[in-house]
Formats: C-alpha cells, structure tokens, sequence
C-alpha cells in the first residue's frame, strides 16, 4: 500500500507564492507518473500538472502555465509543486497522485502529454488546502 502526504498549503495573498510538497511511502517503484490536481469550492477536481518519471515531460493546465513549476526528486520519492503568482481563482484543496506507484510505467516522452489526459491515477493524497486573498 502506498501512501502520499501533501503539506505546504496555506493562506497567502494574492501574488505570493507557495510551495506544495508530497511524499510517498511505501513499496514504490521509483519510476512512476506523478500529478497534482485541485477542487475549488462546488466545482469538479480539475488537473493541474503531471510529470514523467524522468521530470523530462511536464504537461501543464493552460490556467497555471507560466506560474506554476512541478518538480521531483525520485531518490526521496517525493514531488513538489511551486506556485508564484497565486490567484484568488486558485483557491481550492490540492490533491498530489500517483499513477501505479507499485509498478514502473514509462511513457515516451513525445507521447506524454496525451497519455496525461486519459490516465487514471490510483494513488492520491488527502488534500492540502490553498487560499488566495484578494
């Protein structure tokens, strides 16, 4: 059983920045899709950023391209989103996941971004909540 913890949420004004970070545990391959997505308040999860397990490939949502960076670090098993710029509209709770975290999955790079929008990833964390002030 994998376990991913997010941490990092929190209040700031707009304009400011925060740095969301998950860490998995348990039996991990190493090399495996990572994403964060995020839900506002009445609206549906939406997807955020996705990484491949090289960090080569970096699909962003065009709502924060530009503003948010992901980044990961395979030997701590661990991935981290930095968030400049914030918006009141990224207000919301975000979610960090894994797609078959137990398993290696290694998309072609050319092919990622693609593969981003029909994956299903199974491992999530609990949540961490952002709030952007106007």
């Amino acid at each position: 059983q994998v376990q991913l913890v997010e941490s990092g949420g929190g209040l700031v004004q707009a304009g400011g920045s925060l740095r969301l970070s998950c860490a998995a545990s348990g039996r991990t391959s190493g090399a495996y899709p990572m994403a964060w997505f995020r839900q506002a308040p009445g609206k549906e999860r939406e997807f955020v950023v996705a990484i491949n397990w090289r960090g080569t490939r970096t699909p962003y949502s065009d709502s924060v391209k530009g503003r948010f960076t992901i980044s990961r670090n395979n030997g701590k098993n661990a991935w981290y989103l930095q968030m400049n710029n914030l918006k009141p509209e990224d207000t919301g709770v975000y979610y960090c996941a894994a797609y078959r975290p137990h398993a290696t999955t290694i998309v072609a790079d050319e092919s990622f971004s693609d593969w981003v929008k029909t994956a299903v990833f199974d491992s999530w964390g609990q949540g961490t909540q952002v709030t952007v002030s106007s």
